[in-house]
């Protein structure tokens, strides 16, 4: 899946550590500066931040080097973390126990055994249509009527976020997009996705930074200010231009196509930013040190995923 001979893989691995080791130098440096309590907690958060990140790329990697199999395995288990922190801090009753079950131990499995098998009819449609239709009805066998709309719509609604939508990252791997115009392979599809939604996420945490003053939605999220949004986003935008040859997207489809992606992850972060406000809860968990949970390192991929395999399906192969 990974083209190890490609000059693009070879610069983009080059990239990817180089940006990790000059991250973990200054974290060392500052953490040697650094005096007072504020200013260490700080810098051990970035330096935990830097660590995770470390981690996340090499399994990722790691991942992508098993080829289709491998990088299926890996993220039907970053579906099940998801899901689980999704659950966990929405709240169920011992009637869903059956629904529950079956999302975690039936759906979840079978959805990414479909991606396995590469069988996309019925990938589209298993949770949507018949997971959306099973759910309610093992809810109501458990003969609880209390808040029974919003139970079984907190499920539904888990597993198409959690589940149905990051499980086409992996399907990108089985999209038959000719070879000569994927220079670092299939795994180049997955890697733009990634590299270029987790660095617009950084992006616009460093315009906000330097710039940031009007809020976006003040009440939702009063942290991410319009121009670290905007600023971000197009720097963003730009990186996806600059990564094109990782896709079948000339420089200019690949700007665009990241503009639009970019955006829809935002609003996708912000809708989950609204669920946390609403559950009265700052992070999804505390699996990822220094990101909370996995849903916060994913929650801006569950929407942008989707549409971005969507693009290359229909208009690439």
């Amino acid at each position: 899946m990974i083209d190890y001979a490609s000059p693009v893989t070879r610069n983009l691995l080059s990239a990817i550590f180089g940006v990790l080791i000059i991250a973990s130098v200054i974290g060392y440096l500052l953490a040697r500066k650094a005096k007072t309590d504020s200013a260490k907690a700080t810098v051990s958060n970035l330096n935990a931040r830097t660590k995770s990140w470390w981690v996340m790329v090499l399994v990722l990697l790691g991942a992508l080097a098993l080829g289709h199999r491998g990088t299926t395995i890996i993220f039907a288990f970053i579906s099940f973390f998801a899901l689980r922190e999704f659950l966990t801090a929405t709240p169920t009753k011992r009637a869903d126990y059956y629904a529950l079950c079956f999302a975690f131990f039936i759906i979840l499995p079978y959805q990414y055994w479909l991606v396995h098998t590469q069988w996309y009819g019925m990938f589209s449609i298993m949770i949507p249509v018949y997971a959306f239709a099973l759910l309610p009805i093992l809810s109501v066998i458990g003969g609880d009527s209390t808040d029974y709309l919003a139970r079984t719509a907190r499920t539904q609604w888990g597993l198409m976020v959690c589940v149905y939508c990051i499980s086409h990252i992996p399907m990108l791997l089985t999209l038959p997009i000719p070879a000569d115009s994927l220079r670092m392979g299939s795994a180049g599809l997955v890697l733009f996705l990634v590299c270029l939604i987790q660095g617009s996420d950084v992006l616009q945490y460093v315009w906000g930074k330097l710039c940031g003053k009007r809020p976006v939605a003040r009440v939702l999220s009063p942290k991410k200010p319009l121009e670290g949004l905007l600023g971000g986003v197009l720097t963003a935008s730009l990186l996806g231009a600059a990564m094109h040859r990782l896709t079948p997207f000339s420089p200019l489809q690949a700007f665009f196509v990241s503009l639009l992606l970019c955006f829809i992850a935002f609003f996708g972060g912000l809708v989950m930013s609204a669920i946390k406000r609403e559950r009265g809860i700052k992070d999804w968990g505390t699996l990822i040190e220094g990101h909370g949970g996995m849903m916060d390192r994913i929650d801006s991929l569950c929407f942008s995923a989707p549409v971005y395999f969507h693009i290359l399906r229909y208009y690439f192969t």
